[in-house]
Formats: structure tokens, C-alpha cells, sequence
């Protein structure tokens, strides 16, 4: 039995995110991987609200899940009505889930202005909707809305909204910060005179509006909370929920807190990118723990030290929690973060100590002039490589041209040429694409393909611009950044130049070189240039 257990409404309090909207496919898959990963409990949805839903858990009930108990959402019976006959509760218990959480007005602000009822019909409605619920056999749980906000105007009547719960055989309290305005201090001091004047088991559901749900959660926790309830990524309403991402890991690993396994604890950043993909959001590279970012070392001191003993500058072990050590170069960079980030990629420059003067000089050059290095780790690469001469030159290029054309009917075209020159062969190729970096792409392709089979593999993921200094308008320097991807690994590259189509060729052909140079493909012979 744990200490602590985690309680998830990803896919309820998560959903109502703004932008995010879960197919039941979704949903399902999500149950399943948070069942992997040994979450105690996962609230599927709330099945009086939607067919959806409904149809979820009505697919849920033939999974087996090893870890989760399933719970399904609700409120409270409405004001006047039987719980026999309400319709709420009949989904409720059609749900086919073994558990219930149904949400009660907890502030009395709220009883009288929202739902617009007596005080007690409300202490009512809670205590006859858990009676019914636990009367069918399902373990309940009492999500006190607004609890925190209500304790603090009127500690009285809120507590009797817990205890009509709590009277008639609840199996949870969960103290609700539902606003998020509620600070630690504050959650340290209420659930300390809630705990001790409650006997059954309480736990805590924060709200971010003031960047305080985690803290918030582990407050509670120390003050005998037995139960988290938060989302992956913090995803929820308005500004979010606890983020059981930094929950976890700080229960586990900073409070010696048993809630779940070290061993399921190395799936954390898996299942946090595992999430944010199927609910179509970019996963945020600085969130602890499982942020690209969150064990990222860009100064040359950070870098350095963590060379010798990761615990310089990183409070944890990345691997506990799936994520790994990343350096980053950039110009701050000096030669020991050079070395490391060279490690990383499987280039040994100890034994060329010589070149690592010239390699940190022309980085802090080029990033001097709009080059980023820290987001384009395959043109760092082949930098490298070009300077200790280790480079495959896979063709070399000619010339290229690009034409735009914007026909009568509005019809716009952009055609590509480009003349290359492969394994000694002299080729010409042109295409036409929605644009020009997508047409040069194009043509490229054509002309190598052949003789780079692997090319079928490699695809542009992404591309992004930036104009830098602004203020020389269409004059500007231009950075351009993309991504690319084989299937199994990513990358990126980057080209900056004042011509946006020239900034665009540079990445291009470094994201392609990239790629043909970790698919082990070599030309065929020396390319024309290649002697000079």
C-alpha cells in the first residue's frame, strides 16, 4: 500500500485545456500508458455530460489494468431531485467504473450565488449522492470544490460540507484549491486543521493560477494528505493543474515518499512526451524533469563541471526520471563543452587539442553573426567533422536558381534548378514546390536519390525563420533553423545569410549531409572539388 496515491484527470481536468480535445482512441491509449507507468487512480471522463464519454468507459471496462482503478466523474445529485432519479448519478453508475468522484459545493458564497439554494439542501445534495453511490457498491470520492476559498471566509460551514460527505461513508476527501489562488502557507495551515479533525483519508487537488499547485501538493502531502490529483504536463483549465510530472519525482526522490516504484519513475519523461502527442501540444523544453532542457548545460563552467560530477549542477540524476544530460554550444562555450558535446556525438577530440582552440574561435564567430549552435546539433556536427577532417562531402553543389512566378488567376508557382555533381557525374534536376525552399528540396532529392537510396528516410519535420536585426528591414540577416527526422532520430540544422533562399540551401544541405552521413551512406567516389 503506498504512502501516497497518485490520482490523474489528464483526461477530464486536462481536456478542458484550451486547444485540446482527446478522441476516445486518445483516451484509451493514454489509460493504457498511464496504467503502464502505475498510477493509482485515472478519472476517464464525466458520462452524464457527453455520448463520448460514455462510449469511453463503456470500451474501458473490457481493458485489464494492472496498476489503475478507473474512476468516472460527476456532481452531486440536483437540488430537488432524488438521487434515484437524477440523472447524473444513473451515469454514474452506468459507467461500469468502480469508483466515483462526484464534486459538491463546498463555499457557501457559491451555494448562494451560483447554484442559488439554501445552505441546507446543499449539506443534502452531498450527503444523499454519496449514501447512493456508496449503496451501489463503487468507492467515492468527494471532490469539496472551492474548499480552500470557502474555509477561509466560513470554516465552519465548510467543514460541514466535508462531514455530510464524510457522515455518510465517503471513501476520500479531496480539498479543492478550484481558483488556484490559495499559497502554501496557507494550504500548510488549513489541511493541518482539516487532517486532524477528519478521520478518513484527505487528499489534495490544486489548481496553477498562482504557480502554486505543485507547491501546494506537497504541502498538503506533509500536513497528511494521502493523495495527489494532478495531470501530465499540468494541463488543465485556465492555467492549468498540478503537474504530476514534478509531483512524482519530488515525492519520490525528494521526500522519500513511496508512491511509486524507481523503476516506473524512469518513465516519466516518456510518458510526459507520450501525452503531449497525442493531445497534439508541443512539449515544453524547460519543464523540470522531463524538459529537453532540464539537464542542459550551456555555459562553459556548467559544462565543465558536470564533466567531472554531474552533481555540480544537476539535482538529480537524469536517468531516474528517462530524460539525459544534454551540453549545449553556443558562444558561451569553451573548449571542455566542446569536448563533451563532441563525446556526445562519437567524436573523440582529446587527442586534438590542437583544433580546439579554432573550433571554439570560429563557433563564438559564427554565433557572433546569427548562427545558433545549441539548436542545430547536426550543423555542429558537421562543423565539426569539416574541421578535424572527418567530413563526407556526399555531392557538391554547382549552382541553383529559383523562380517565382504569380499567374493571372492568382495561381502562385515556384520552380527549382539545381546542378550537382555526384561520384563524378554531372546532374541537372528541376521541380516545382509550394515554395522555394520546399521546390529546392525537391529538386535536390531528384538529383541524388539515386545514387543515396537512404534519402527515401530522411524528411523535412520542420522549418522555422527568423529575421535578425529588424530595424534594417528587408535588408536583415536571416536565420533559418530546420528539422529533420529518419523515423528513429532527429535533428537540427541551420543556415543564416541576408538572402533567406541562401539561409535556406546552407540548412537544407547540412540537414540532408546529416542524415546520409548516420544512414553510413558514402559517395561513390571523389566529388569534383573535393582535391582543392
Amino acid at each position: 500500500m503506498p504512502e501516497v496515491y497518485l490520482y490523474d484527470t489528464t483526461l477530464r481536468d486536462g481536456a478542458a485545456r484550451e486547444g485540446v480535445s482527446f478522441s476516445m482512441d486518445d483516451k484509451l491509449r493514454i489509460l493504457k500508458h498511464l496504467d503502464d507507468f502505475g498510477i493509482h487512480y485515472v478519472e476517464g471522463g464525466y458520462p452524464g455530460s457527453n455520448p463520448k464519454d460514455m462510449d469511453f468507459f463503456r470500451a474501458a471496462d473490457g481493458m485489464e489494468l494492472k496498476n489503475t482503478r478507473l474512476v468516472a466523474f460527476g456532481s452531486t445529485r440536483k437540488a430537488l431531485v432524488s438521487t434515484s432519479r437524477d440523472r447524473e448519478m444513473k451515469a454514474l453508475v452506468e459507467s461500469g467504473a468502480k469508483v466515483a468522484c462526484i464534486v459538491g459545493k463546498a463555499w457557501d458564497f457559491h451555494v448562494e450565488t451560483a447554484l442559488r439554494i439554501s445552505l441546507d439542501e446543499n449539506l443534502f445534495m452531498i450527503g444523499e449522492s454519496v449514501k447512493y453511490l456508496k449503496s451501489k457498491g463503487l468507492e467515492v470520492l468527494f471532490d469539496a470544490e472551492h474548499f480552500f476559498d470557502g474555509y477561509k471566509e466560513n470554516a465552519s460551514y465548510t467543514m460541514k460540507t466535508v462531514e455530510a460527505a464524510a457522515e455518510n461513508g465517503v471513501d476520500w476527501i479531496v480539498l479543492c484549491d478550484t481558483n488556484g489562488g490559495t499559497l502554501p502557507h496557507e494550504i500548510t495551515a488549513m489541511v493541518k486543521e482539516v487532517t486532524a479533525k477528519l478521520t478518513g483519508p484527505v487528499a489534495i487537488h490544486a489548481h496553477n493560477d498562482s504557480e502554486c499547485a505543485v507547491a501546494n501538493s506537497l504541502a498538503a502531502v506533509r500536513e497528511g494528505a494521502r493523495m495527489v490529483q494532478g495531470t501530465i504536463n499540468g494541463y488543465g483549465e485556465r492555467c492549468g493543474n498540478a503537474n504530476l510530472c514534478s509531483v512524482i519525482p519530488d515525492l519520490v526522490l525528494k521526500m522519500n515518499i513511496d508512491c511509486m516504484s524507481r523503476e516506473n519513475l524512469s518513465m516519466l519523461t516518456d510518458t510526459a512526451h507520450f501525452v503531449s502527442e497525442i493531445a497534439n501540444l508541443t512539449p515544453d523544453s524547460h519543464q523540470p524533469f522531463v524538459g529537453l532542457s532540464a539537464f542542459a548545460h550551456k555555459g562553459g563552467i556548467h559544462a565543465s563541471a558536470v564533466g567531472k560530477e554531474t552533481r555540480t549542477y544537476e539535482h538529480v540524476r537524469p536517468e531516474l526520471v528517462g530524460n539525459i544530460q544534454r551540453i549545449v554550444v553556443s558562444e558561451l562555450s569553451g573548449k571542455s563543452t566542446v569536448i563533451l558535446k563532441a563525446g556526445e556525438m562519437g567524436i573523440d577530440l582529446e587527442g586534438k587539442k590542437g583544433k580546439l582552440s579554432e573550433i571554439v574561435e570560429k563557433i563564438k564567430d559564427l554565433e557572433r553573426i546569427g548562427y545558433q549552435f545549441e539548436a542545430a546539433d547536426g550543423s555542429f556536427e558537421i562543423l565539426l567533422r569539416k574541421e578535424i577532417g572527418t567530413y563526407n562531402k556526399f555531392f557538391k553543389l554547382e549552382s541553383f536558381r529559383v523562380i517565382m512566378e504569380k499567374r493571372e488567376d492568382g495561381k502562385v508557382v515556384t520552380e527549382a534548378t539545381v546542378k550537382i555533381h555526384v561520384g563524378g557525374e554531372r546532374l541537372i534536376e528541376t521541380a516545382e514546390g509550394n515554395g522555394p525552399v520546399n521546390a529546392l528540396d525537391k529538386a535536390l532529392r531528384l538529383a541524388i536519390e539515386k545514387s543515396y537510396p537512404a534519402l527515401e528516410d530522411i524528411k523535412l519535420t520542420d522549418y522555422k525563420v527568423r529575421v535578425l536585426g529588424e530595424k534594417k528591414g528587408t535588408a536583415a540577416v536571416t536565420r533559418v533553423l530546420i528539422e529533420t527526422s529518419d523515423g528513429e532520430k532527429e535533428w537540427g540544422t541551420i543556415g543564416v545569410h541576408e538572402n533567406i533562399i541562401e539561409a535556406s540551401w546552407q540548412a537544407l544541405q547540412d540537414s540532408i549531409e546529416f542524415g546520409l552521413e548516420h544512414k553510413r551512406q558514402q559517395p561513390h567516389e571523389q566529388v569534383p572539388g573535393d582535391e582543392e
